[in-house]
């Protein structure tokens, strides 16, 4: 998507909204650097100093990453992105804590408030979710993982939780990928029982099923000392 040339008043925020929709809408990847200064100035038709402003203020925030020498690099896709990744750093042992934290509950409120189409849904990303693993796509699996968990935090219709577990997706894609084993039986028939749980409208199963497959993933990462990144 092309940035649209701004207006004159209120310049840097006006280019501040234009980079962060740009990253929100995957314009530029998380990891990904993106154009260089002059090419954002004629995109733009800015000055350097407001592109500059603009960015810094985004490097700030945790969105973005200056590079010296090397160019400006996507950090995450929002602010509460950026910070809550800042938080949990790329400790895999934190982040699978965090993960238990909100997954749990996630999945305790989805037992509750989940709706028939919300099941249908959970269902179509739980079978994406295990043929990519089987088949050993591990970057896919790992995309399909953690949407399949996002897509649980939804059913629940809390939006503050949704939006702390969306925060975190780029580092919980990282955990996920960090701690994939393949073929895992097991994992895959711990996840069916959480979604039957959900559908089951049993909160007190559907929290314990997705609490036990996290307590042996982060056993394991604590036995070998892995990192998220």
């Amino acid at each position: 998507m092309p940035l649209a040339t701004t207006r004159r008043a209120g310049l840097v925020d006006q280019v501040i909204d234009q980079l962060r929709d740009a990253i929100a809408q995957g314009e530029w990847p998380v990891g990904q650097r993106i154009p260089t200064e002059p090419a954002l100035v004629a995109q733009l038709g800015v000055g350097r100093n407001t592109v500059r402003e603009a960015v810094r203020a985004l490097a700030h925030t945790g969105i973005l990453e200056v590079r010296q020498g090397d160019g400006t690099y996507v950090r995450a896709t929002s602010e509460v992105s950026g910070a809550l990744r800042r938080l949990c750093g790329t400790e895999l042992r934190e982040v699978l804590q965090v993960r238990r934290t909100l997954e749990v509950e996630g999945a305790r409120l989805a037992a509750t408030a989940r709706t028939d189409t919300e099941v249908e849904s959970l269902r179509v990303l739980l079978h994406q979710r295990d043929t990519d693993q089987l088949d050993g796509r591990v970057d896919d699996f790992a995309r399909t993982d953690a949407e399949f968990h996002l897509e649980i935090v939804r059913c629940g219709h809390n939006g503050l939780l949704f939006e702390l577990y969306r925060g975190l997706m780029e580092a919980i894609t990282a955990s996920v990928a960090s701690t994939y084993d393949h073929p895992d039986h097991a994992e895959i028939a711990q996840h069916r029982a959480i979604v039957d749980a959900i559908e089951a409208r049993d909160p007190a199963r559907a929290a314990q099923a997705a609490g036990d497959f996290l307590d042996e993933i982060l056993a394991r990462a604590e036995e070998s000392g892995q990192t998220a990144d």
